[in-house]
């Protein structure tokens, strides 16, 4: 399966915007014969505390917009957003995965940045999710989870290929891309991470987003420029790799 990564530029708290400037972007990874597409973290409105200007309600502007792109391209498409569940006050960093088929599920990020006070603003969500995409089973995952390598490796035998969105500012380069690569080896599965470029709320972003395949070699990667990834991935190669190098049999349980 063709999975595409798109790295965009965010206009800050303009999601109208920011749909104006995806939809080509979709069409061309749907063309290019991608059944996964992956957006950046917060790709309506960028990494903004100013919740009570951004949030949305389930099935917003945002989602409507992830659900029309699925259903028009014949795709699976996800990204993060602001969203407000039902019954409560605070919104969660929401990672929404939208089906060809209308299904939607939400992945609520576990770990609120809280370097960037998102603790204070985003409620902090308590259940990992796992979705078989086309055969591929992905698990989802937002920016500052990357850092915590006990939540891939819960996830590992159940994982084909960790999907991880963010807004990772340009001055932790090293970290993001170190890591992205570092989950994948250490787990033998796929990482698809995606980053946002540009300049948001007095920030850089780089980019570096990279696909990297479960023997920690990177597939695709971007630059600092708005792009587009696009890498064959297949559960195979994770069975290959686990089989021939058994590093997961012996890793011990909590």
């Amino acid at each position: 399966m063709k999975i595409a990564a798109i790295q965009s530029d965010i206009a800050w708290e303009d999601p109208e915007a920011n749909f104006t400037r995806l939809r080509p972007w979709v069409a061309a990874a749907a063309a290019a014969g991608a059944k996964l597409v992956v957006l950046p973290e917060m790709f309506a409105c960028g990494f903004s505390m100013a919740t009570e200007r951004i949030r949305e309600d389930p099935g917003g502007p945002s989602t409507r917009f992830l659900e029309h792109q699925a259903r028009q391209h014949d795709v699976w498409i996800c990204g993060s957003v602001p969203e407000v569940p039902l019954g409560e006050a605070r919104p969660y960093n929401t990672l929404v995965l939208a089906s060809p088929h209308g299904q939607v599920v939400r992945y609520r990020k576990i770990h609120p940045f809280s370097f960037a006070r998102e603790h204070e603003h985003y409620g902090a969500g308590s259940d990992h999710i796992t979705v078989d995409v086309e055969g591929l089973r992905c698990s989802l995952f937002v920016c500052y989870d990357l850092r915590f390598a006990d939540e891939f490796w819960g996830r590992a035998e159940q994982t084909d290929a960790y999907i991880v969105v963010a807004n990772w500012p340009e001055r932790r380069r090293v970290h993001w891309t170190t890591l992205l690569q570092a989950r994948a080896i250490e787990n033998q599965a796929y990482v698809v991470g995606v980053n946002r470029v540009g300049h948001g709320n007095g920030l850089d972003y780089s980019g570096d987003s990279r696909i990297v395949d479960p023997w920690g070699e990177v597939l695709a990667a971007g630059a600092g420029g708005e792009t587009m990834l696009i890498a064959d991935v297949r559960p195979e190669v994770v069975r290959d790799a686990r089989e021939k190098f058994p590093v997961l049999k012996d890793r011990r349980k909590a």
